[in-house]
């Protein structure tokens, strides 16, 4: 059979039904075209982002409906990637190479794993890659990344001379807990001392919380999470990458994967996390997304983005807690360490054999990280947790 490959510089251009069509059950709510269009519509992507959207349509010749698609952005840097290959791009300028822009295969500023080729066979899916190296030659780009792909991807990109790079991140898991008092017996002594000792700094600091259900807040709730969110970035002098009307237009387009979480003191707002629930998925997951305060509390951050998010994951019996990206100090509040994988592929064969050994050298890094965490287990001794 024989397709064809269009490029498209706007989600607008495809039909939502069609591209929804296309992901399975464990693609993750961030491919939701509710999502990728939302970027597009409040210019979190586009314009001048760094981020310009060029996502590969696949049809079967003479058909007009999409049997595939892959969401792709021609990126002129690597900030809001989580994958970080700057000093590949300073190897190509000391040898008087333009690095950038290059193709990015990823969901903006979201680093978890989900659905990447989006086809529903082997042989579209492997269209859909070359359709990509295809890309990559004709506009004489540097290189193409596909970040954080379903493991069922891997080897198709691998025999398409994909490179794979590990990446730790830390995740919970809810092993059927009543309560937290059950998670918490689960850990070793040190570490349940040391979170009863953070939420008991938070309880005497007078603060209370308040869980809401993305369907059930106002328009007033969401902004006084982007004031948080927003004061996350100031503090670091630096500019947030999603504005206020990319929430508002979210939240009413995907209320029942939203949750959030405020802090309050005197009744007062003072702090908010937010979820990302999939309880769709296979194994069903809260991502811990964005969270930010008004001031600064001793562990408000702590309880706030995770003993409450693991409170709710254990309340609503969902098996996974991810909590973001990297993040090494999140094994001394339950989370254990987990591989996930990208791809990458170099136009330049000599760049592409670099990085290959940087790779390989980096890879063993890695697994000498990862010994050396599970070494210092969060968990009671002779208590094993399968994240496989």
């Amino acid at each position: 059979m024989s397709y064809s490959i269009e490029v498209v510089h706007s989600l607008a251009e495809i039909k939502a039904a069609r591209w929804n069509a296309l992901l399975e059950p464990d693609s993750g709510p961030f491919l939701r075209y509710e999502f990728l269009a939302t970027l597009e519509e409040t210019g979190c992507v586009g314009n001048e982002t760094g981020w310009q959207p060029a996502h590969l349509i696949l049809r079967e010749t003479g058909k007009t409906e999409i049997c595939g698609a892959m969401p792709l952005y021609l990126k002129r840097h690597s900030y809001g990637e989580y994958v970080f290959d700057w000093a590949w791009a300073e190897a190509y300028s000391q040898n008087g190479l333009q690095y950038y822009p290059k193709a990015l295969c990823a969901i903006p500023f979201t680093p978890v794993q989900g659905g990447r080729i989006l086809a529903h066979s082997a042989e579209m899916r492997t269209a859909l890659v070359h359709g990509l190296k295809q890309l990559v030659k004709q506009n004489q780009l540097s290189s193409a990344h596909i970040l954080f792909p379903l493991k069922e991807s891997l080897s198709t990109l691998e025999a398409n001379g994909f490179l794979l790079r590990n990446a730790v991140q830390f995740h919970w898991h809810n092993q059927s807990f009543i309560d937290f008092d059950t998670f918490l017996n689960n850990l070793n002594m040190k570490k349940r001392k040391n979170i009863r000792r953070e939420r008991r700094i938070v309880e005497q600091a007078g603060i209370t919380f308040k869980h809401l259900a993305g369907s059930a807040a106002t328009q007033d709730d969401w902004q006084f999470f982007y004031r948080c969110y927003a004061n996350t970035y100031f503090e670091h002098h630096s500019t947030p990458y999603l504005n206020q009307d990319f929430f508002m237009q979210w939240a009413e387009r995907m209320p029942e994967n939203l949750h959030l979480i405020f802090a309050k003191r005197d009744e007062q707002p003072i702090a908010a996390s937010l979820l990302v629930v999939d309880r769709k998925a296979p194994v069903s997951t809260a991502y811990g997304r964005y969270w930010g305060c008004l001031e600064h509390i001793p562990c408000l951050h702590f309880e706030t983005a995770y003993y409450q998010a693991i409170e709710f994951c254990i309340a609503e019996k969902i098996q996974l807690f991810e909590g973001g990206a990297q993040g090494q100090h999140k094994m001394a509040r339950g989370f254990l360490p987990t591989t996930l994988q990208s791809a990458h592929w170099l136009a330049d064969e000599r760049f592409l054999s670099a990085v290959d050994r940087f790779l390989e050298r980096e890879r063993e890094g890695i697994a000498e990280y990862i010994d050396e965490l599970q070494e210092h287990s969060p968990l009671r001794q002779n208590r094993n947790v399968n994240i496989s």
